[in-house]
């Protein structure tokens, strides 16, 4: 059955052979849709009311598979605005993706192994990138990693594995006459999304028990958690 199970195929943006011309060109057209998706929505509803106001003065904040810093470049201007102050920093194994965002702290690294001493940030948060692990394995260990380097609390928002997103954002890149490589990818990235079941038994197993996991706009699944204090 259309998607029952997560596609394991990898991604144009995945592969280590683009150019950063072919970097750039793709990540501009993904930021159209993602600004559209209103992507960083999530982050800015979920955030001021899960960690409270006083919290969120001030972020030390490790974006997970950062790309190229366009959630980054979103949140912290939206923290400036209301007074916070948040830094980020962007980690990502894709050194050319990194090179498109100038403004922030560039990490190169693996998701699966974070260069950053226990308890290093504030708050950890990925987008759009858990679904770029092909086995439980991995994104068990992608959980465990931030849940190591984290003082406080994770955050994760990916695709929800489901027909009535993938057919809106079928026609949405239609729509868009974004590049077929992107629509490629948008598409490949909703059949490679996950299910709430599936989040929760590979929190569970990374050592997150009580991590609360749900579907946000009915596009999204999102996970979070938070260290006791």
């Amino acid at each position: 059955m259309f998607l029952r199970r997560r596609l394991a195929q990898a991604e144009y943006l995945d592969s280590p052979r683009r150019s950063a011309s072919e970097l750039r060109t793709a990540y501009a057209a993904l930021a159209r849709v993602n600004r559209l998706c209103q992507f960083s929505h999530p982050f800015v509803s979920v955030l001021p009311r899960w960690l409270g106001v006083a919290d969120c003065q001030s972020l030390q904040i490790l974006d997970v598979g950062a790309g190229d810093g366009l959630l980054g470049r979103r949140l912290v201007p939206w923290a400036n605005r209301r007074g916070w102050r948040w830094q980020c920093t962007n980690l990502d194994m894709n050194s050319c993706a990194l090179s498109l965002d100038d403004g922030a702290r560039r990490v190169l690294g693996t998701a699966l192994a974070l260069p950053f001493c226990d308890r290093s940030f504030d708050l950890v948060i990925a987008s759009q990138m858990t679904h770029h692990f092909h086995h439980d394995e991995e994104v068990i260990q992608h959980f465990r990693e931030a849940w190591r380097v984290t003082r406080d609390a994770v955050l994760f928002s990916d695709l929800h594995r489901n027909a009535a997103f993938y057919a809106a954002l079928w026609g949405l890149v239609r729509l868009l006459r974004v590049p077929a490589e992107t629509r490629s990818d948008a598409l490949m990235s909703v059949r490679g999304g996950f299910r709430v079941g599936e989040w929760r038994t590979l929190a569970a197993a990374a050592g997150l028990n009580d991590a609360r996991v749900w579907v946000y706009a009915g596009a999204r699944i999102m996970l979070q958690a938070r260290k006791s204090r």
